[in-house]
């Protein structure tokens, strides 16, 4: 099994995850600090399916070497991939914003439960938050992207050598 393979299973077990904790466990035990952990395992399925695609394109020897660090995969996907496999801009934005709120949740000295949102807040008081409403958009949008570097791969890898 080739490595970009195993990240492509790795990204499809946590997006799985995420989708069962959003759809099943969440209307069960309607804990909003459980939006948290579904945001890491999206964060996770993103990782691994950028992963997947870069180390897939390496592969076939259609990028340069890189390091092993996300922030050089991204980079790499962000300035190659997506003019190659024509993605939409908007799934970097979204990689961006999710990948901002996990770091700023890590960084930050308080976070708190408002009316249904997951509220964090900064040292110097700045406040970003996500919802349940929130939380099922980036669950379709990143599903869309995930099942777009499924495909793609599947599909070149039949006319790759």
């Amino acid at each position: 099994m080739s490595v970009y393979d195993k990240y492509l299973r790795e990204a499809s077990r946590t997006f799985k995850i995420a989708d069962h904790m959003v759809s099943v466990t969440y209307p069960l035990v309607k804990d909003t600090k459980l939006l948290l952990a579904v945001l890491e395992n999206l964060n996770l399925t993103l990782k691994n399916s950028i992963a997947a695609l870069v180390y897939y394109d390496r592969h076939y020897k259609r990028l340069p070497p890189f390091q092993d660090s996300f922030e050089s995969q991204f980079n790499v996907f962000r300035a190659k991939s997506v003019e190659r496999y024509k993605i939409d801009k908007s799934y970097i934005t979204l990689i961006q914003n999710i990948e901002s709120l996990i770091k700023d949740h890590k960084a930050s000295p308080m976070e708190f439960i408002r009316k249904d949102k997951f509220v964090i807040c900064s040292d110097n008081y700045n406040i970003k938050t996500f919802s349940l409403e929130n939380i099922r958009e980036y669950v379709s949008k990143i599903k869309e992207f995930k099942d777009k570097i499924c495909l793609i791969i599947k599909e070149n890898e039949r006319i790759s050598p």
